[in-house]
Parts: C-alpha cells; structure tokens; sequence
C-alpha cells in the first residue's frame, strides 16, 4: 500500500516536464495519490490546457482547473472545484514564480516598479492568496501539508539569481507566519530548497552552466541533485512521514549551503586551469 493512498491534494504550477513539479507529482502517484491540477488560462487556443493534459491525464488526474493567481475569482473558483471534488485535500503543492527576463536579468536596482511587483505577486503572494482561500473554504484536512519551491538565493547573494532571490525571501517567511497561523489546526507548511536543476525557468538565470560547475566542485557530495531526489523530498515533505517538520526550509543542495568557502580541491582545480 502506497504512503498516499486514499490521501488527495492539489498540485499548483506545472507547466512543462521538465519541472520540480513534475517530478514530484510522478512521486505522489507511484504512491497512489490522487491530484487536481491547474493551468494557466489560455486565451485563444487551449495550448496550456493540452500540454498539462499530456502530462496528468495518464496519472488519472481527477480535476484540471485553469487559473491565474493574479485573479482572486479565480483561485476562489478553483478552491471551490477542489472542494466539490474531494472534500477536503491532505496536501497542496504550490510551484509558481515569475519575472520578466528584462527585470529577472538585469541588475536588481534596475528592476522596474512594475517588473516588481508583478514578480512579487506571482512568486510570493500566491502562496499567501492560495493558503488563504483553502483556509476560507475549510478545504484543508487534519494533518495536511503545504509546500513550496524556493531557492539559496533568497537566503544569500547568488549572481544572476537577482530579482528572484528577493521574491524567494519573501516566500520563505511566508512560509513561517502560514506555519504558525495554520499550524493551530494541524496545517504543516514548507519550503524545499532545491540546488540548481536543468529547468526551463533556471534557463532564464543569468550564467547557469556556472553555477551548475560551482555547486559540482563546491558540495560535500561533488556532484549537484538529481530530479529524481528532489521528487522523493518533495513527496516525503507532503507526505505522513514528515509530521514534526513545519516552517522549514529543507535544502537540497548535497550540503552546498553549508559550505562556508570553497574546499581545497576545487581551488587548486581553479589554480590549475588559470
């Protein structure tokens, strides 16, 4: 019997698969999850609705919901589908963030207003307009978990991460005030802290094959996180098994983020090529 059996939940922000998302869904599946998903509206052709529908379909997807979560009717509507379906959900997986490339790229003081606010709302506030809304609808179960997708650059400087990294602080202390405010009623929430993987949105950080270099030479382990690890985190961090962790942020980085400076065979391998 599987660790999710009888067990349901909503899963935001899969748009292609090759994200964390994703290969935390796959997770969730073997262990006889079942899932709700969204994605984001399409206006003319239902092009989002056809690739998340190749993608879930096949795992017996129970609801396919589209919805931006600029849009408070919307999450409304798409909590109040959730809620017809299964009642209540014993887990929520959010994974959404966005900057424009002309405001993610650039240096952060040259952000627009605009470019800010825009990322902010997306990558921060809707884990708050979610969790909000689930909790308004009673939609939440004994013991469920809430998770989120964050980065070491919201924690210290990492070049080209940038815009990003101030959207990813915020979430994470999102993340602790919905832990101490949810927790009262048996609500976890987290955070996963995931080294760099070869996603469509890490494409749009500046330098990336670097930092992929980095974190091989620079972790405990040498090597960087496979997908297939940060989906069995994911799946245990929503699962029964990790019901004494709340308002954490788990890194995943084979211990780069415990690295205060750069062991001696990554610079002497830099001595030598220079």
């Amino acid at each position: 019997m599987g660790l999710f059996e009888g067990k349901k939940g909503l899963i935001l922000g899969i748009a292609n698969p090759f994200s964390i998302a994703w290969a935390i869904t796959q997770k969730l599946h073997e262990q006889g999850a079942e899932m709700a998903f969204n994605h984001l509206p399409d206006r003319d052709k239902p092009k989002n609705e056809k690739k998340l529908r190749k993608l879930v379909e096949p795992l017996g997807a129970e609801l396919i919901v589209p919805c931006d979560v600029c849009d408070d009717s919307q999450i409304e509507t798409l909590i109040d589908r959730t809620a017809e379906k299964f009642g209540k959900i014993d887990f929520l997986l959010h994974s959404i963030a966005f900057a424009h490339p002309d405001d993610l790229t650039g240096p952060t003081y040259a952000c627009s207003r605009r470019g800010f606010l825009q990322a902010m709302e997306i990558s921060a506030y809707s884990l708050l307009a979610v969790a909000g809304a689930a909790k308004k609808k009673d939609l939440l179960a004994d013991e469920c978990s809430i998770l989120t997708l964050s980065y070491f650059g919201g924690e210290e400087v990492i070049p080209g991460y940038n815009l990003m990294g101030i959207c990813k602080a915020a979430l994470e202390c999102s993340v602790r005030y919905l832990a101490a405010e949810l927790g009262p009623d048996g609500t976890r929430v987290n955070a996963i802290s995931a080294g760099p993987l070869k996603t469509v949105s890490a494409q749009g950080v500046g330098e990336f094959q670097l930092m992929l270099d980095l974190y091989e030479g620079v972790s405990p382990m040498r090597k960087n996180i496979s997908m297939d690890e940060v989906g069995n985190t994911g799946m245990f961090m929503l699962s029964g098994l990790s019901t004494g962790i709340s308002a954490e942020v788990v890194h995943l980085d084979k211990g780069f983020s415990k690295m205060g400076a750069p062991p001696h065979d990554f610079i002497n391998k830099l001595r030598s090529e220079g």
